[in-house]
């Protein structure tokens, strides 16, 4: 057997890489006939005739790689529903409502000449590295290198179908805005998928009844080759012109939307961002509410990164946290595993168990509008209620040894610290917290799975101690021979 490599491509998480030396209808073809066998075949058994959904966003190469892998799709006796351009989220809530497995042809916020696909089982479910994508990644390698195998005797038909409209109502169903006060809100699209579903859900171009929402809409011509900025929001200079429209504008807030419309993040009427650590704790103190209103205990997710104040508010609101790794695939099985309401990590991923345990950006926002309406208060004076501490946002440190400038840290924080009021857990990368003391901080520091980088987080109860624990930390990190950037973590 000749097995071609498909490691640079297909990675723990998804299937990422450039068009078309990395990701060709040759490639995507055999990703489809592999997931076919791997997910979906065996997901179905005897009792039902099989069927996969599959969407894309609006780059220009995605119509031609959904045809290709709906061909390896079909040619193994899998029936296509195609539902054409979609958010990620609209993907999964495709997958999730018609109960079949899915895959989104999307590359988030990559740049143009980057696409790839998100693949999910029936209602949603991931499909990661553990969970069936190392053998798709294997067997693609195999159809590639070897040759596909023979069409079955009935292959599989493809249907298309609208989807946008049902995604809308069926949000709208979770969150009700008819009631707030009227709000003005800047929404940057990055000419990304969210110019297409903002003007579903917030306005009327799903035939829903309009909102008391005043939309000024920043990029919403779909243009796959992002020709006003990278549709990225993680960066900060990819905000700075909803920053500014939301001052212009005399806007209520502003929220800017990922490529795929997946992640959403939030800026206040003076265009100072919220935080997503306080997007979670905002969200997850009115679903907390919720629940305990129907009598129900309820559990709320967060990843390691996010600020502390996430759990101590929602623990006085009562209900129960549970801290994970960062990534997805972490994120959504606990949520399942601990049948969560919520989630939400630092990279502005939101997870709903009323969206299938899934992540979506337009529900976040949606949730973000019913707090801001609900109240007379702006934004502003909201949102410190749910970020009384200092941050210091993810600082990358490009490093030659990663494990020795590990160790410079291990030395200083730990071993010489001895018994002290220092703790530490090995949970994702090492953190170390000085938060039962005084003064508090705490801070995180990861490896990077693909580069040469470690990646910090600080957080402390004031901007002094968030400084000297970052500043000392980078020293130690980056020493004296190291070149550094202070750049965000992307996350798709």
């Amino acid at each position: 057997m000749t097995r071609i490599d498909l490691s640079s491509l297909i990675k723990a998480y998804d299937v990422r890489g450039t068009v078309p030396d990395q990701l060709s209808p040759d490639v995507a073809r055999a990703i489809g006939a592999a997931f076919a066998r791997v997910v979906v075949l065996p997901e179905a058994g005897d009792a039902t005739r099989p069927s996969v959904v599959v969407g894309h966003d609006m780059r220009e190469s995605g119509p031609e790689l959904v045809e290709a892998f709906a061909s390896g799709l079909t040619d193994a006796g899998v029936d296509v529903v195609r539902i054409g351009l979609c958010s990620t989220d609209g993907l999964y809530f495709a997958s999730g409502s018609l109960g079949v497995p899915g895959a989104m042809f999307t590359a988030s916020h990559n740049p143009a000449v980057y696409n790839g696909i998100k693949l999910c089982r029936a209602g949603a479910r991931p499909v990661g590295q553990d969970t069936g994508l190392a053998e798709i990644r294997e067997l693609a390698g195999d159809f590639l290198g070897d040759g596909l195998p023979e069409p079955a005797d009935a292959p599989g038909a493809v249907t298309d179908r609208e989807m946008l409209a049902d995604y809308a109502a069926f949000l709208r169903g979770l969150v009700d805005l008819s009631g707030i006060r009227p709000l003005k809100v800047v929404v940057d699209a990055g000419n990304g998928m969210g110019g297409y579903t903002v003007p579903a859900v917030l306005g009327t171009g799903a035939g829903l009844p309009p909102l008391p929402l005043d939309v000024v809409p920043l990029y919403f011509e779909l243009d796959g080759s992002f020709p006003n900025h990278e549709a990225n929001p993680l960066e900060p200079a990819n905000l700075r012109d909803l920053q500014a429209a939301a001052v212009e504008h005399d806007a209520d807030l502003g929220l800017a939307f990922d490529g795929d419309a997946d992640r959403c993040f939030v800026v206040d009427e003076h265009g100072d961002p919220v935080s997503p650590s306080a997007i979670t704790a905002l969200v997850g103190l009115r679903e907390v509410a919720k629940e305990l209103e129907q009598g129900r205990t309820p559990t709320v997710i967060h990843n390691l990164i996010t600020s502390r104040a996430v759990p101590d508010l929602l623990h006085a609101a009562g209900a129960a946290t549970v801290r994970t790794r960062v990534g997805h695939s972490f994120i959504k099985a606990q949520m399942a595993e601990h049948q969560a309401v919520f989630g939400g990590e630092h990279s502005a991923h939101y997870y709903f168990r009323d969206f299938f345990f899934a992540d979506t950006g337009m529900l976040a926002a949606m949730h973000v509008l019913a707090a801001l309406g609900s109240q007379p208060h702006p934004l502003s004076a909201l949102a410190d209620a749910y970020q009384p501490y200092v941050a210091s946002g993810e600082i990358n440190s490009r490093v030659a040894d990663v494990p020795a400038a590990r160790a410079r840290v291990v030395e200083a924080y730990v071993t010489q610290q001895g018994a002290g009021p220092v703790t530490t857990d090995e949970l994702d990368g090492l953190t170390v917290s000085h938060w039962d003391a005084t003064p508090q901080w705490w801070f995180n520091l990861r490896a990077s799975n693909t580069e040469p980088l470690l990646r910090l987080n600080v957080e402390a109860a004031d901007e002094d101690i968030m400084e000297k624990v970052r500043d000392d930390v980078l020293s130690l990190v980056r020493d004296t021979e190291t070149d550094a950037s202070d750049t965000p973590e992307e996350q798709a």
